[in-house]
């Protein structure tokens, strides 16, 4: 059964995969009995889940906003709007009861084991692990303050509008207002301007206040419009190919539950695409699991996809530790006196990442 793992995770800074986690050690000894116990992983897709916030406001002069301003589209009533803006998938390696595992060595040179805090598998005989690429995530991003919230809204106000009860009268006031602060810019910029600047600072500064008032000016006419954007995470587990599955939806209050009538639907999609091969012989024949094998895993691979609004936002193939199968090796590899080997392990799947003969900086 497909499961969602947990509900929502809201998240307030761009983390890595590869997110450091408390480790421990373990050697197999005589009082283990010379064995190292570990468990082998479920893949979790953590589905990071950016929306957008627009909210837009009508200026109190719009309807002068075509006589005075030649501007025809200005915002004629409130909105507010809650879109996807983007979608990041991070395969994650929870414990599998079923596939818990204690494997003897010879007592002659026993290896040492590395496990994360599931008692995941992250490498043998080194201390080296595996790094996958990091991806970092959005930050929620707050709204700024629209061009009426600013210090220069309040200079821009001539005392006349202020004391006008018409606001056809205000409209007249703003706009006259408007072109008086162009040509202030243009008189500046071409050195016309009867007032003198210390330095370029001093000039800039100038520039954008008026720059400043002129938007202030301008928003009561054409309205305003502020963007901010929140990030959550769903935890989701695939156990089979699915078609257009609802992870989660979006509504005004930004990403909600599935089960949220109210939000549109976040479709998933699961193909799978390859599930893992048994390694063969030169003949072909697959090999046999080794007689008490240090098991791994051989994870299969899909094609996952996420939709939203009719269109794909994301479709990347990923590695799943249950769309493949468990193989093992040989212990005897990890405890030859002459050669030992060390294994380095992918605790989100399983897989072995690296094998070799352990060298002296190991």
């Amino acid at each position: 059964m497909n499961r969602i793992i947990s509900a929502f995770l809201a998240i307030t800074a761009a983390i890595t995969p590869a997110a450091a986690q408390t480790t421990q050690r373990i050697t197999a000894t005589k009082a283990n009995e010379y064995a190292l116990v570990y468990t082998l992983p479920n893949t979790i897709l953590d589905i990071t889940i950016e929306t957008e916030r627009v909210v837009k406001k009508p200026g109190e002069l719009y309807q002068y906003a075509n006589k005075y301003l030649q501007i025809n589209n200005p915002v004629l009533k409130p909105s507010e709007t809650v879109t996807v803006k983007s979608v990041t998938i991070v395969p994650r390696g929870v414990a599998n009861p079923d596939e818990r595992y204690a494997v003897k060595f010879s007592a002659g040179n026993p290896p040492f084991m590395i496990l994360d805090s599931q008692n995941l598998p992250v490498s043998v005989n080194t201390e080296k692990s595996f790094t996958p690429a990091a991806i970092k995530l959005p930050q929620p991003q707050e709204a700024q303050p629209t061009p009426l919230e600013t210090p220069a809204a309040r200079q821009a106000m001539t005392p006349d509008m202020l004391k006008s009860t018409s606001v056809a009268k205000r409209a007249e006031l703003a706009a006259e207002t408007i072109y008086s602060l162009r040509e202030s810019r243009n008189e500046i910029i071409t050195g016309q301007s009867e007032q003198s600047f210390p330095d370029g600072a001093a000039l800039q500064l100038a520039l954008d206040n008026i720059n400043a008032q002129e938007a202030a000016l301008t928003a009561m006419f054409v309205g305003t419009e502020q963007r901010s954007t929140d990030v959550a995470t769903v935890s989701y587990m695939p156990d089979d190919d699915i078609t257009d599955y609802v992870v989660a939806r979006v509504s005004s209050k930004g990403v909600v539950p599935a089960s949220d009538l109210s939000g549109e639907p976040i479709y998933l999609s699961v193909s799978i695409t390859d599930s893992g091969e048994i390694p063969v012989n030169d003949k072909g024949i697959e090999l046999p699991f080794p007689k008490g094998g240090f098991a791994y895993s051989i994870p299969g691979k899909a094609i996952i996809k996420i939709s939203y609004g009719g269109k794909t936002l994301v479709e990347e193939t990923e590695e799943i530790a249950q769309f493949g199968l468990v193989y093992g090796l040989a212990p005897g590899l990890f405890t030859d006196k002459k050669s030992p080997m060390y294994l380095i392990m992918d605790p989100s799947t399983g897989a072995v990442r690296e094998l070799g003969p352990v060298t002296p900086e190991e």
